[in-house]
């Protein structure tokens, strides 16, 4: 039996305990009792394992905490858990040190059974990666990363809805993975081995749109040499994906209001109809219900589709998944070069997990992206992505400083509640007036936070 090796570093009775029971279940243990002689012993031998027993430190100061990353920075692939006291998670850089740097953590007194599978886990990790020689997706289910109570929703809901053939709306804001989500339905339906056709309605000219989504015979027009199926057609025994469908122009509407109703088509220039078997699935970020009102959508269209509705959460209701994103886009952004990224380092994470991130999880892809082509170190900083560090405040001016603090608490209360004025307002024990008027000072956008109090 080849040995399993774990590195164990703290100090006092507690890591005493868990060094006895990593020893009776079979781990080789290596102890330290200072970061110095962990990175000593991590350069000299390899670990696929190492427990950081954070409780037993006086202070997890600045200092502490540098160390410790230092430490976990050199020891690649080593696979780090934490076994903190109940106050350490207070601390910010630590808590960004976790999110960002370890595998997992336990708050202590220690949980010998979950501690166990922890540290099975981690290890399995290491060997998968050593034998594909990249690393192993975290979180990664039905092709839509992350961990937080609304994904876990979301993909609920979207394996329920799958197993029909009744129209699916998604909504959400632009850059919050809508098309991911019908891709997911679509894997997970019957229609699985079927064609998966993906239009985005506002990407194709007006003139061009029906025979485009129809089709057309020869003859239709100048330049219809031959018959030619439309992409509804194409999809037969599939599905169609409409993103953006409230940019499809009224005439269309109707036409697509008819292949629901009737299910089938009519090419441009035909004088048949031709029976389709496709399933629908359309997305839009405005929404449909207001386009309705003001006539810029069919009130019979919006009810045709809105039959399951599914809203795709905004990053910034799911803040706990952004260190776990910023991960996985960077194993796909590092894939093909050569230059050696290994992550992101304290302040990186940090920095990542208060940003309101507007752009949603295209604008976090977006600046990963920008940081592995313009970083020339090893590990990420929030220079590379673009963004300012957490815990800076420019210049020395104190009113500087308190206007800083103040928009900051306003921005922490609107991510909170999901940009819900009425609700961050009560958290932050002002009126809603006032809290409009402190949003308009500091240029804080309503747009968001309005539509959030219409759902």
């Amino acid at each position: 039996m080849i040995a399993r090796k774990i590195l164990c570093q703290g100090l006092g009775e507690e890591v005493a305990a868990v060094e006895e029971h990593l020893r009776r279940t079979g781990w080789t243990v290596t102890r330290c009792d200072d970061m110095p002689t962990a990175r000593r012993q991590l350069a000299l031998r390899r670990f696929e394992v190492a427990v950081l027993v954070a409780g037993t430190t006086p202070t997890l100061d600045a200092l502490t905490v540098a160390a410790v990353e230092s430490c976990v920075h050199a020891s690649s692939p080593t696979e780090w858990v934490a076994l903190c006291g109940p106050g350490d998670l207070e601390s910010p850089a630590f808590r960004a040190l976790i999110l960002g740097c370890f595998f997992d953590h336990q708050v202590l007194p220690v949980e010998w059974r979950d501690l166990d599978r922890m540290l099975e886990h981690a290890e399995q990790r290491v060997l998968l990666r050593n034998r594909s020689g990249t690393p192993v997706p975290n979180g990664d289910t039905l092709g839509m990363v992350g961990q937080a109570d609304v994904m876990v929703t979301l993909r609920r809901q979207i394996r329920k809805v799958a197993e029909t053939g009744a129209p699916v709306l998604i909504f959400g804001e632009s850059g919050t993975g809508k098309e991911l989500a019908a891709q997911a339905i679509h894997r997970c339906s019957p229609r699985k081995d079927s064609p998966l056709v993906e239009v985005n309605c506002g990407a194709i000219a007006p003139s061009l749109i029906q025979s485009e989504l129809f089709g057309y015979v020869r003859g239709a027009f100048t330049g219809a040499t031959a018959d030619r199926r439309g992409l509804i057609e194409a999809a037969d025994g599939g599905t169609i994906f409409l993103d953006e469908i409230g940019d499809l122009p009224l005439e269309l509407q109707a036409n697509l209001l008819r292949f629901l109703q009737e299910k089938s088509i009519q090419r441009v220039g035909a004088v048949r109809s031709t029976p389709v078997d496709v399933r629908v699935i359309a997305a839009s970020h405005i929404d449909l219900a207001d386009a309705v009102a003001v006539g810029r959508f069919r009130e019979d269209l919006y009810y045709r589709l809105n039959v399951l509705p599914i809203e795709v959460p905004p990053l910034r209701q799911r803040m706990e998944d952004v260190p776990l994103l910023a991960r996985h886009f960077l194993k796909i952004c590092t894939a093909d070069r050569a230059h050696r990224v290994d992550g992101f380092n304290r302040q990186a994470v940090e920095a990542m997990t208060v940003y309101p991130w507007p752009g949603n999880v295209r604008e976090l892809y977006n600046r990963v992206q920008r940081a592995v082509v313009m970083t020339e170190q090893r590990w990420i900083d929030p220079h590379d992505l673009g963004l300012q560090h957490a815990d800076g405040v420019v210049g020395n001016d104190l009113g500087q400083a308190r206007t800083a603090a103040e928009r900051d608490v306003i921005c922490r209360a609107l991510m909170r509640v999901g940009n819900n004025i009425t609700l961050a307002a009560r958290e932050l024990g002002v009126s809603r007036m006032t809290l409009y008027r402190l949003m308009d000072k500091h240029r804080i956008a309503a747009d968001s936070a309005t539509l959030a109090q219409r759902h």
